[in-house]
């Protein structure tokens, strides 16, 4: 096994091979190259700071680019045990992404130019513990993938909305999976950015004991 030195090269194989494992119709441009590197380099900070949730995206398509650091930042998560016990569901289908709207409330927003379904796969989580432990594993597994996802989405310009209220057997259904999804990540272009909302003080949030 190697182990990549940075967010880039998960796009890569591990074999030593130069195609993308998320490979995208042309070659990477000069411009995309110095985008990465923009990307590499942002204050991860700031992007915390002024992150907010978006439910009103611009009818404009996602560059592959972006879509493929948003899926390696999925993949640099911390996992249980390092086992990584989640799978994404990269939608692209129209009419699956309108049964996901159903799945989800009928909330309009889920049909966005980018839909991630983060979903748990307890079974790659090789370790001792009871079912209901491994899956509260993959849970948090496939939670702090679509957050970092989450954050990289917004250092590449892009907005976000986390759906938590979902009905899983119809999202199961609309995805073919036997597995339960944890959250659907929607992503695009923001209509308007959005200022972030004013959150607790650190002295009303910690509580040292």
């Amino acid at each position: 096994m190697s182990y990549p030195k940075d967010i880039l090269s998960r796009m890569y194989s591990r074999e030593g091979h130069t195609e993308l494992l998320y490979p995208k119709e042309e070659d990477s441009s000069i411009e995309e190259q110095r985008q990465y590197e923009e990307v590499v380099q942002t204050n991860l900070f700031n992007v915390m700071l002024n992150r907010r949730s978006q439910r009103k995206f611009e009818n404009k398509s996602i560059e592959d680019s972006k879509i493929e650091l948003i899926l390696a930042a999925a993949d640099t998560a911390p996992t249980a045990g390092g086992f990584q016990g989640f799978e994404i569901f990269h939608v692209k289908d129209s009419q699956i992404k309108v049964k996901l709207v159903e799945a989800a409330n009928k909330q309009p927003y889920v049909h966005a130019p980018l839909v991630l379904v983060f979903c748990m796969n307890p079974g790659r989580v090789k370790m001792n513990f009871s079912p209901d432990i491994l899956k509260k594993f993959s849970l948090q597994d496939a939670t702090l993938a679509a957050a970092y996802s989450q954050l990289a989405a917004h250092a590449l310009g892009l907005s976000s909305i986390w759906i938590g209220v979902i009905d899983e057997d119809k999202v199961m259904k609309a995805l073919g999976t036997s597995l339960v999804p944890a959250t659907i990540l929607c992503l695009g272009y923001p209509y308007k950015m959005l200022q972030p909302k004013p959150k607790r003080s650190l002295i009303e949030l910690i509580h040292t004991v």
